[in-house]
């Protein structure tokens, strides 16, 4: 039965994907599988430009937001203290709060130091709004790894850097990937932000193209369709690629017989 539901729950989420794939690969006439549409928006639009901007800042996202937040998440985990304990309760009230409150104030600071309609910029926004979650995310995986294990190490010499690196990071490997989709999929989404902060069609991400292209050909469903398909290619890569990665028995032996 639970299966059942799950089935048809499942079902019922894939509908507008089905939809889009139809419409993208369907001809013009309604007849056969065809592949034009694509071929038509990569040659005739800016499609592949705003693909390039959108990889660019969100791949800069995940790097920057992975690597302060897996230090910050292992400080949060270890370290118990009231300067901690303020940061995390200043992360969390960070992380309460929706980003649209902070788009005007940083539009404004931004325009002063010239990071408006800029592609750094944008990518410095989504920084911030990743990092508290990502940070969260990253405590709360390295709190389920035992401490004996980096007492262990540094038994053995290891520093408080070496230990984390070599034993609480590598262990972390699916914390870290829950971490990465998560800012990949916030900076890969956005539309709002990116509409706000971006002006210049050449530097468009792809949520920001994929709106002004349907608002020109709303009533071209093929190609507009296939844009959007697009879109949905590299979270749907990414996914595929490190599901497998997703794995939360690494350390189950590392204690054997505690």
């Amino acid at each position: 039965m639970r299966f059942a539901i799950l089935l048809v729950v499942a079902a019922l989420a894939l509908v507008p994907v089905a939809a889009v794939l139809v419409l993208a690969f369907r001809s013009a006439d309604g007849g056969a599988f065809t592949i034009s549409n694509l071929t038509r928006v990569f040659a005739g639009t800016d499609v592949l430009l705003w693909l390039t901007n959108s990889l660019g800042v969100t791949l800069a996202t995940v790097a920057v937001s992975v690597g302060v937040a897996a230090p910050a998440g292992y400080v949060l985990s270890r370290s118990r203290n009231r300067a901690v304990s303020a940061y995390s309760l200043l992360l969390f009230v960070v992380q309460s709060l929706p980003v649209i409150t902070m788009v005007i104030p940083l539009f404004m600071l931004f325009s002063r130091i010239g990071l408006v309609d800029n592609l750094l910029g944008l990518a410095i926004v989504y920084v911030g709004s990743t990092m508290a979650v990502a940070t969260w995310m990253m405590a709360a995986y390295i709190d389920t790894i035992p401490r004996s294990l980096e007492e262990a190490s540094w038994v053995d010499g290891c520093s408080v850097f070496g230990s984390f690196a070599r034993i609480v990071l590598r262990n972390s490997l699916p914390g870290v990937l829950s971490s990465a989709i998560f800012a990949f999929l916030v900076a890969w989404n956005d539309y709002l932000i990116a509409l706000v902060f971006i002006r210049s069609s050449n530097i468009f991400t792809l949520p920001v193209g994929v709106q002004s292209f349907f608002q020109q050909n709303s009533t071209d469903w093929g190609a507009v369709m296939a844009v959007a398909v697009v879109m949905l290619l590299p979270p749907v890569i990414i996914f595929a690629l490190l599901n497998k990665y997703f794995s939360v028995g690494g350390i189950g032996g590392a204690l054997a017989g505690k």
